[in-house]
């Protein structure tokens, strides 16, 4: 499984909700902080939005589509200057997979989706992104409004393994508005996924995620992308944000916690698999990056579950 995938399976995108809104005249809606993300395309017309931190608002045209992963209370509007309007108080009822109307309609129609994050630490993922990922080239606005247009028939209109259907579409939004986003070449960007992008640096990446268990060293990731130690540890350092054994680390201890929360496995079996030859070195480990003993993760995990 290649990096992207391993922590996207880990996170679990669920779709939430699906649906549009078509505007007519001069308008501005307020939306509030959200967990987890919001995606949108515009399907006609223009507007602007600007997410609270960000100085400068973004233009939007017909086509252009963009991901809000920070949660940031936004703004959508035909004009900024105009005092906004809670974009709940033009819902008669929860929007999921259909149509709000403002103002008779026919200027401006979007269609948008929100999914959340079942898997913990999210913010390995989303707390690299910028606030705005603004997807702009034809190739990506188009495969991501085919998603969202798929995922709206699915809702409207709902047939056998629909809910199937919607989840996997939420994630195939994620990954291309991910890839996209990459894909525009983010030099200075810090973090393990911008460095895929780097082909020396994805091979160390990718090589860890696929054998975790391996007794991985400085050298030999170094050997194994044709870089001398010392290049290999500071190239590393500065593009992922972290040393490679660091990185190494939070990743078994990801993966760890992944399988306390969902299977019977043992700590020892865990700890064995992620090539640790001793029970307390992998609970120092584990409690070092999650915080808290590998016990008392999975008895909150359990007392979570119980609860629902």
């Amino acid at each position: 499984m290649d990096p992207l995938s391993g922590v996207l399976s880990l996170l679990k995108p669920r779709n939430s909700m699906c649906g549009g809104f078509d505007v007519g005249g001069d308008w501005s809606f307020q939306f509030p902080q959200h967990e987890g993300i919001k995606c949108y395309a515009v399907v006609s017309g223009q507007c602007r939005l600007s997410v609270e931190g960000v100085p400068e608002a973004v233009h939007l045209k017909a086509g252009d589509c963009f991901l809000l992963p920070l949660g940031r209370p936004f703004r959508l509007a035909s004009d900024l200057t105009l005092p906004p309007v809670d974009f709940k108080t033009i819902l008669s009822r929860p929007l999921n997979g259909g149509v709000a109307s403002w103002n008779g309609g026919g200027d401006v129609f979007a269609v948008g989706g929100f999914f959340g994050l079942e898997g913990q630490h999210a913010g390995i993922l989303l707390g690299m992104l910028p606030p705005i990922v603004h997807i702009k080239k034809e190739s990506d606005k188009s495969a991501l409004r085919w998603s969202m247009e798929r995922m709206m028939q699915e809702l409207r209109d709902p047939q056998p393994g629909g809910f199937l259907v919607v989840q996997h579409l939420a994630l195939m939004m994620l990954v291309q508005a991910l890839r996209a986003h990459l894909a525009e070449g983010l030099r200075g960007s810090v973090g393990w996924l911008f460095a895929l992008a780097d082909q020396q640096m994805s091979v160390a990446i990718h090589s860890m995620h696929d054998d975790p268990a391996h007794p991985w060293t400085l050298q030999e990731l170094a050997r194994r992308v044709g870089m001398s130690r010392s290049s290999f540890a500071q190239k590393f350092k500065e593009s992922v944000g972290a040393t490679p054994i660091d990185y190494l680390t939070r990743w078994r201890m990801l993966l760890a916690g992944d399988r306390l929360a969902n299977s019977s496995d043992s700590i020892s079996v865990i700890s064995l698999s992620l090539g640790y030859e001793s029970d307390s070195a992998f609970s120092t480990a584990f409690k070092r990056v999650m915080g808290c003993s590998p016990r008392q993760y999975s008895r909150g995990r359990n007392s979570v579950s119980a609860s629902h």
